[in-house]
Order: structure tokens, then C-alpha cells, then sequence
């Protein structure tokens, strides 16, 4: 597939080297693509760097992993590029984005505002609950492989996620939709749980507890 990045900073820049060995041809963007020309020279000819706007439309696929309060913007600024794409949501309110802002999106669901600031794309919340670290060791063989917790309202898109789940060297776990996604947003119990997918079924009570 091709695959575009949207934020090539600890997230998206572990799950995108993990997708280049996989195979996929990935375009890492940011407003300063130069800054990252070494590494997608040493990913070899599958990796390219490019703007967000050509990202997006390299993309068939869009792995957004941005600050939270960016999100608003891109959408905006992005909306005719995004529209139609299937895009994987990593994006979490943190500190520096605004308390209140932070409060609002949590208590009404992170996924649901995702979905109202992305409109017309086919969302799936992933890899917004696990650490970059952890993706990595997954990916290298280290351990058990990670549980990766997904959400969407799209039953097409979310295969398609599972599969680039399994493709970054991880295990997909189908969490539910959209609504679902709280159980694994911040304060919830799936949120950077960074276990197995057993592990994480069992305690998302996907799976009755042995």
C-alpha cells in the first residue's frame, strides 16, 4: 500500500519504518520534510519525505499522529484531500493543548471529536494507545508481540487497519466503534496498557478473565 504520515516525530516515525520493512511504500511529511532526507535515505526506495499536502495524496492510507490541538486545522485546511481516505488516528490531547480543551474532548470522547474534525473520512482510532517504544520491540521480535487496541464505525477500513496492525510486527485487537474507543483513550483501561493481546482482551473484558 501506499501509506502517508502525517507527523514524523516518535509515533509515526517507529510505526513507518516498521511499515517500510514490511514492504509499503511510506511518505513521512512535516512542514520541514528536509529536516528527516537521512533517514528516509538510509529506509531505502520506499520511503520518501514530502509536505502534508503530498502526503496526503501519496496516501491510499493516512497514519495521523499529531499534537491533539493541530487536528482542528489540518482538518480544515486538508478537507477535500482527506475526504474518502481511511485514516488511523493516534492523536491524544496532551499538555501543551489547553486544559479545558483537554477536558472537553476527553469527557465527551476523543474518538468522536477525531471523527467531527476529520469529516467525510473513514476513522480508525490506532496505535493512539500504546507507546513508540513498545511498537518497536514488537516489531523487532522482542517478547510476545503487542496488542494494539482499534475502533472504527467502518467495517472495510478496520480490516484494512488490522492487516497494517500486523504489518508494523503487532496484534490487531477489534475493541468495537467509535463510541468503544473511550476504553482505551486516556483514563481508560486500555491506555498504554503496552501488553500482549491477551493481556489487553482480558482487560478490556473483551475476554472473560481466566
Amino acid at each position: 500500500m501506499r501509506i502517508g504520515i502525517i507527523g514524523t516525530a516518535w509515533l509515526g516515525g517507529t510505526v513507518g519504518r516498521a511499515w517500510v520493512a514490511a514492504g509499503h511504500d511510506v511518505m513521512f511529511s512535516s512542514r520541514h520534510p528536509e529536516s528527516f532526507a537521512g533517514m528516509v535515505c538510509e529506509l531505502g526506495r520506499r520511503a520518501s519525505a514530502g509536505t502534508v499536502a503530498e502526503a496526503l495524496t501519496f496516501g491510499e492510507i493516512v497514519l495521523i499522529a499529531v499534537p491533539y490541538s493541530a487536528l482542528p486545522q489540518l482538518g480544515r485546511d486538508h478537507h477535500d484531500a482527506l475526504a474518502g481516505k481511511i485514516i488511523l488516528d493516534a492523536c491524544n490531547p496532551y499538555a501543551p493543548d489547553p486544559a479545558a480543551f483537554r477536558r472537553e474532548i476527553e469527557m465527551a470522547g476523543v474518538a468522536e471529536f477525531s471523527a467531527k474534525y476529520l469529516p467525510g473520512t473513514r476513522l480508525v482510532r490506532a496505535f493512539s494507545a500504546v507507546d513508540a517504544t513498545a511498537v518497536e520491540a514488537s516489531a523487532a521480535g522482542q517478547g510476545a508481540k503487542l496488542g494494539v487496541p482499534l475502533a472504527s464505525d467502518d467495517a472495510e477500513a478496520m480490516q484494512i487497519a488490522e492487516q497494517l496492525v500486523r504489518d508494523a510486527g503487532c496484534e490487531p485487537v477489534v475493541v468495537g466503534d467509535l463510541a468503544a474507543a473511550r476504553r482505551f483513550q486516556r483514563g481508560g483501561r486500555g491506555f498504554r496498557a503496552n501488553t500482549n493481546a491477551a493481556a489487553l482482551r482480558r482487560k478490556l473484558e473483551l475476554v472473560k478473565a481466566a
